[in-house]
């Protein structure tokens, strides 16, 4: 099967665009990007799933306690960059994308512009196995920026006038998605603790992401300082304390170990995964509706039970706070099984 991009000298096999990660069917390709206050978030996510057929994709924003979504998800004909009534437009690759979502069903549109601010990090390669299957096997490329543009939602249009912060992310390969495989049963230890936190300071971005089993040794660890003046991204050794909320698996505050920096995060509100189709009880990534399918969700933050499997992963706004400045980002966090270092028992028991 040719696509059009066949055309373009970018193959890595001697098989057409089209075939990928030989034929493995949780294979995937996906954008995702947040943007920030102190007092709203949004996030968009769009994938790609070849072997499926499927693609989907999700905006969602929080205000106050409401947190309002629109999912998106059809058959997969070519390389599209756009499902249902959410589109995403390279205009330069890694430095400026466009996003536009038009949901008047759900009450939700925007027409926003993301801006890199520094380099793009590639983050070291991600493969976890499950006995001789590959369980996760991924490439993830993070830059911060800056956000124009506005959005509409149920209580009305925000014009993004103020410094807007936020993160594009790129991440592909293979990782659980869609419906579960057959064969025989996992044979893996139901235990996942992934912290991923970029901070945008005024002068620079921060970079840290670790993978750890249930006592706190990097399966997949890196850090990285990403400079706003073009030059070379630095590499640092970091690690991270986390301390839960009790009776959660939400973050109360964590300080990050930066070279020689400290960092301290507080939270300032959170914004569920869910709501961009990651462990959706409906809508998670991958999966198959039968056709084209738009629908909303409107969560109310307070209500939620936060020891749920879908409400464990989340992307809490943070105030990061050093001795070089004060700025603002994200700690996103799954922690699913027994985590030593933050004393979390049990599959899904709270502090």
């Amino acid at each position: 099967m040719l696509l059009p991009e066949d055309d373009f000298p970018v193959h890595q096999t001697a098989q057409p665009l089209a075939h990928v990660m030989d034929g493995h069917p949780n294979a995937y390709d996906r954008f995702w990007f947040n943007g920030y206050t102190e007092d709203f978030y949004f996030a968009v996510a769009l994938g790609l799933y070849p072997n499926r057929g499927v693609i989907d994709g999700a905006f969602s924003v929080v205000l106050g306690d409401k947190q309002y979504s629109v999912f998106a998800s059809d058959a997969l004909v070519a390389r599209p960059t756009a499902v249902g009534p959410i589109s995403i437009e390279i205009i330069e690759p890694m430095r400026v994308n466009r996003i536009r979502v038009n949901a008047p069903e759900q009450g939700l549109s925007c027409d926003l512009t993301y801006t890199t601010r520094t380099a793009v990090y590639e983050e070291p390669r991600q493969t976890m196995h499950d006995g001789p299957r590959i369980f996760m096997d991924v490439t993830r490329a993070t830059q911060l920026g800056t956000w124009s543009g506005w959005i509409e939602t149920p209580e009305g249009r925000t014009e993004l006038t103020q410094t807007v912060y936020g993160t594009k992310d790129r991440s592909w390969g293979v990782r659980p998605v869609g419906e579960p495989l057959p064969g025989a049963p996992s044979t893996r230890v139901p235990q996942l603790c992934f912290l991923w936190s970029p901070l945008n300071f005024s002068d620079r971005g921060v970079h840290f992401m670790t993978f750890d089993d249930s006592i706190g040794t990097p399966i997949s660890r890196s850090a990285a300082l990403l400079p706003t003046d073009n030059s070379a991204i630095t590499h640092e050794t970091a690690s991270m304390d986390i301390v839960m909320s009790p009776k959660t698996r939400w973050m109360k505050n964590a300080t990050l170990f930066f070279g020689n920096e400290t960092i301290e995060l507080t939270p300032l509100f959170r914004f569920q995964m869910r709501g961009a189709g990651y462990s959706h009880p409906q809508y998670a990534h991958g999966r198959w509706h039968g056709g084209p399918v738009v629908d909303g969700e409107v969560l109310e933050l307070s209500k939620l039970n936060p020891l749920e499997l879908p409400n464990i992963h989340v992307q809490h706004i943070v105030k990061a706070t050093s001795t070089r400045g004060t700025g603002i980002g994200v700690l996103e966090q799954l922690i699913i099984g027994p985590y030593e270092p933050a004393q979390l028992e049990g599959l899904l028991n709270g502090a």
